[in-house]
């Protein structure tokens, strides 16, 4: 069947529904060239699922997208993962969330063998030196993306600034941040309304005709959820188990494994909301970074397709590289690199299968969508906190903390500004915010000026 434009007037009056090995190749399509962050991501779903294929109604995929907006974890693959349990079942929905995922994974596993094998040579070295300089650009631009859709007025200004504040000059955890924000949200949108109405996610109505896609034969209760819950609850833990009986209850594993499960169930907001939190416990509490190396993972992430969240793989790989237990190194990292994906994305599923008979009253309570925007403003400061953590760590050498009684926040010395790093971060924004070169050129740029610079300097 020829794809259909958006614009087009002469339409088939039926689309034919896909069978499983359509949807796998056009799910690979679509996990190969999921680059550009969320907001790409949802963009290049839409336009082949909406606009081309007709799988799915612009109402029906907004109202998936907004259930997904409502949950942990990465919105674009749970998307994914939804409309393909919509067009083929828990199958469908499996196969269409691996597949957002496995390109990057694979990718990142690839990179990060690279990097801890080879780490400390000059040309290594120097693509990563004009890679970071360039991030920091990437999530200012992230912070403003966001900040133009969730603050839209006084009030959530004001809950943005606070969680800032919470997360940086206070060291507030960041899973308080957002339970606090959810609870205002939540209550406040009973009151005042007004003040919690969500942005929305504009555009222009795609006209019909769309597939007819099936009801799910499924119906919402509690011996469904226990069984859902049961059944992805034994995947969740089962590999944990079974490293903890192959190599022991004490080894890197374990606390890879809790770690990056937690984070599974408190990442509203996306990678970004999470990430300057995942820095400060993998360098300062675990020990599994050194300073500057959670920029490198980043840098990594953005040039690779999938979920940035992805950028975990990096972490975890890195923690078992450096502590293996007994084995070989390479071999610990690809094992803590697979169990940090397998802890990240399986809870993902899960919302995905236990929620999704129970959208149409998610979708008309407005409690719950006040909720989700308070989240989204007190994202916007925690992935401010984010970009100044990370300038810091970019354009200056060293970094130290001053303390103040309740008060600790990072403040750099001075006299250790890297004046070639501030030049590439400075370029990279021009060429993000004035030139709009895009993400990749844009990567590729600092990536080549990185080691032009670090030859030129020596």
């Amino acid at each position: 069947m020829t794809a259909l434009s958006a614009n087009e007037n002469v339409a088939p009056a039926t689309i034919a529904h896909p069978t499983q090995w359509e949807a796998f190749l056009v799910f690979a399509k679509i996990g190969l060239l999921s680059f550009g962050g969320p907001a790409g991501q949802i963009a290049l779903m839409h336009k082949v699922l909406v606009e081309e294929k007709r799988w799915i109604s612009e109402e029906r995929f907004l109202h998936a997208l907004n259930y997904c907006m409502l949950l942990p974890g990465p919105e674009a693959q749970q998307l994914a993962t939804y409309i393909g349990w919509l067009l083929h079942g828990v199958r469908g929905g499996v196969v269409a969330g691996t597949l957002f995922i496995i390109p990057g994974f694979l990718i990142i596993l690839g990179l990060s063998s690279i990097y801890a094998l080879y780490q400390g040579t000059a040309s290594i070295d120097a693509i990563f030196f004009g890679l970071k300089a360039a991030v920091l650009a990437v999530v200012i631009e992230a912070v403003i993306r966001v900040g133009k859709r969730a603050l839209k007025n006084g009030f959530m200004i004001g809950l943005a600034a606070a969680s800032f504040i919470a997360i940086y000059a206070f060291q507030v955890p960041f899973p308080l941040i957002i339970l606090g924000a959810g609870l205002m949200g939540y209550f406040g949108a009973r009151l005042r309304p007004d003040l919690f109405k969500g942005s929305g996610h504009g555009g222009a109505a795609i006209s019909g005709p769309f597939l007819e896609l099936r009801e799910p034969e499924v119906q919402p209760g509690w011996g469904r959820a226990a069984k859902v819950l049961l059944v992805w609850g034994l995947l969740w833990i089962a590999p944990v188990l079974l490293l903890a009986v192959v190599f022991g209850r004490e080894t890197i594993f374990m606390p890879i494994a809790a770690f990056f499960s937690q984070m599974a169930v408190v990442t509203f907001g996306g990678a970004y909301a999470v990430l300057s939190y995942v820095a400060q416990a993998a360098v300062s509490s675990f020990g599994w970074l050194r300073p500057g190396e959670m920029l490198d993972g980043l840098a990594m992430a953005e040039t690779t397709p999938g979920p940035l969240i992805l950028v975990l793989v990096y972490v975890g790989f890195l923690a078992a590289f450096r502590s293996p237990p007994g084995i070989d190194p390479l071999l610990s990292g690809v094992i803590g690199a697979t169990l940090t994906t397998w802890v990240t994305f399986i809870p993902c599923f899960l919302w995905i299968f236990l929620g999704a008979p129970y959208i149409e009253t998610l979708r008309a309570n407005k409690a719950l969508s006040g909720a989700l925007t308070a989240i989204t403003a007190s994202v916007v400061g925690v992935i401010l906190n984010l970009a100044i953590w990370f300038g810091l760590h970019v354009v200056f050498r060293t970094v130290g903390t001053v303390s103040a009684g309740p008060l600790s926040f990072a403040w750099p010395d001075l006299r250790s500004l890297d004046l070639a790093a501030a030049l590439l971060a400075v370029a990279a924004a021009i060429a993000i915010f004035r030139l709009k070169l895009g993400l990749i050129p844009t990567l590729g740029a600092a990536a080549a000026g990185g080691l032009m610079l670090r030859y030129l300097l020596g």
